[in-house]
């Protein structure tokens, strides 16, 4: 996951380049929009990227899961049963899964890279509606609203299942720091 999502973003800013630059040598406006296309995915998925660090590099996976953030709201568990989260929620790649290993990890620190993941997802979906502004220079608004709203759709089922998983994550991790006292 690491590597294609990098690949993509290398290979989009590569290409808005070369059409950028293939635009103010011919001024053909198909080279136009193909510079803002490979743009503005090339946005998405550098941001991504950027978003992922910094927050990693701000709370470096500990996250305090008790806060109330991170706390299920009682309309949540409605919610996730009639979108049927159950059924779907495994097929979500990960992009770290060590951050998320059985083996090597603990049930807590699960739970902290969860809520960290959790915020990760939360900044790039608010993230995804910065490109509407470029509608201000190129035009074309619907074409940037409808693909905000489409690269926001797997951020919403990211924070889903985040939040679907963490609640039993939690009680696991609780138990077992009981069991230790």
């Amino acid at each position: 996951m690491k590597k294609t999502i990098s690949f993509t973003a290398v290979s989009m800013a590569a290409l808005t380049a070369l059409c950028t630059l293939l635009f103010r040598k011919t001024g053909a406006d198909s080279f136009f929009t193909l510079s803002v296309t490979f743009g503005t995915i090339s946005y998405h998925f550098i941001m991504r990227l950027a978003v992922g660090f910094v927050v990693n590099a701000g709370m470096k996976n500990k996250a305090d899961y008790t806060k109330d953030w991170y706390r299920l709201q009682p309309w949540e568990e409605k919610l996730y049963r009639f979108l049927r989260v159950k059924k779907w929620k495994g097929r979500i790649p990960t992009f770290s899964p060590e951050n998320f290993d059985l083996q090597g990890k603990s049930m807590s620190d699960i739970a902290q890279a969860m809520c960290q993941a959790e915020v990760v997802h939360e900044v790039i979906l608010v993230l995804n509606f910065l490109p509407i502004a470029a509608s201000l220079w190129v035009g074309a608004l619907p074409v940037f609203v409808i693909t905000s709203l489409l690269a926001a759709v797997p951020e919403l089922a990211c924070i889903v299942a985040q939040r679907y998983n963490r609640p039993r994550v939690v009680r696991v991790a609780e138990r077992m720091q009981e069991r230790r006292k």
